[in-house]
């Protein structure tokens, strides 16, 4: 089956400043993959080499079969695009914003049944000076929907949007998926491309330092879980060595014991058992897998928002 996306070798240069340094990666149709790092990483300038809105300086780039420097016209009207900020007329009304836009494709989506999907029903005539930051960007996917898009970039969708919105636009994006169609989503909130992504590919200075599934790219650089037990009374200094454990950490007091294991569900049996022959009172259990904030501190040697 033909990539819906096809990247080889990706270049893009302003003066001396190498912003996009030679990346590969492609994005099977129907999938929702993410572009994942801090500001500045490249993945914007990506984005946009992508969308056709941004020359590449070298490299081979194909988007639903276009490519995106020479076929423009034809892949704008086969794909969505939300921008990182939205700006539109004070004076123009939701309704029309969307039938302005519509009249740009030669496919259309039915308007109002967008607007009620994005919970924009009494908007629909509001002056958009009027509206909020959440329903500004509601309306920003919207005007990406209007032409039944095969393909939609989602450029940081949520950044700066509070909690209740982006849960609204993740279950939009979980309905674009449903219905087969091709997502690619820039963000550099970790849990939103652990949550919606079927991949990742993690950007910094320019290249793809990781790429693969959310749990490929944990097992891959971070193989180990941290269980962590809390007990009641401090816990003896010699601690026996547990199955698939690498090494283990006491807290001053004694009382918390955090174990690093390659397969947590053999070891937490053998530290609960070793607990209980101690006499000792078990207070709290915590299991937890590396995520893939833990792979970019590994990876980079800094967190995602630096």
């Amino acid at each position: 089956m033909e990539q819906a996306i096809q990247v080889k070798g990706l270049h893009k240069s302003y003066g001396e400043v190498e912003a996009v340094r030679g990346i590969d990666f492609e994005v099977a149709p129907g999938e929702v993959f993410g572009l994942l790092g801090p500001n500045g990483a490249g993945k914007t300038t990506t984005v946009e080499i992508l969308e056709g809105l941004r020359p590449r300086t070298s490299g081979e780039v194909t988007v639903l079969g276009h490519d995106p420097n020479v076929e423009v016209k034809a892949l704008k009207d086969r794909i969505g695009v939300c921008l990182q900020s939205t700006n539109l007329p004070d004076k123009i009304t939701v309704r029309e914003a969307l039938a302005l836009f519509s009249s740009f494709y030669s496919r259309h989506s039915d308007i109002d049944k967008l607007i009620d999907r994005l919970q924009l029903s009494e908007k629909r005539n509001a002056y958009y000076q009027t509206l909020s930051g959440g329903q500004k960007q509601r309306v920003a996917l919207a005007l990406a929907l209007v032409n039944d898009p095969q393909l939609v970039f989602l450029d940081e969708p949520t950044t700066g949007l509070d909690p209740q919105v982006r849960l609204e636009i993740h279950s939009l994006i979980s309905e674009l998926r449903d219905a087969k169609r091709t997502i690619l989503i820039t963000t550099h909130y970790i849990e939103e491309a652990e949550r919606l992504c079927d991949r990742v590919a993690i950007v910094d200075q320019g290249q793809i330092i990781a790429l693969g599934t959310p749990r490929e790219i944990q097992a891959r650089t971070l193989g180990t879980s941290r269980v962590e037990i809390h007990t009641v009374q401090a816990m003896p200094l010699e601690v026996p060595s547990f199955e698939d454990a690498e090494k283990f950490v006491m807290s001053e007091d004694r009382k918390v014991l955090t174990v690093y294991s390659a397969r947590p569900a053999r070891t937490l049996p053998e530290l609960v058992k070793w607990i209980d022959q101690k006499g000792l009172d078990l207070e709290d259990i915590h299991l937890k897998r590396p995520t893939l904030e833990d792979v970019f501190i590994e990876l980079t040697g800094k967190r995602l928002r630096d």
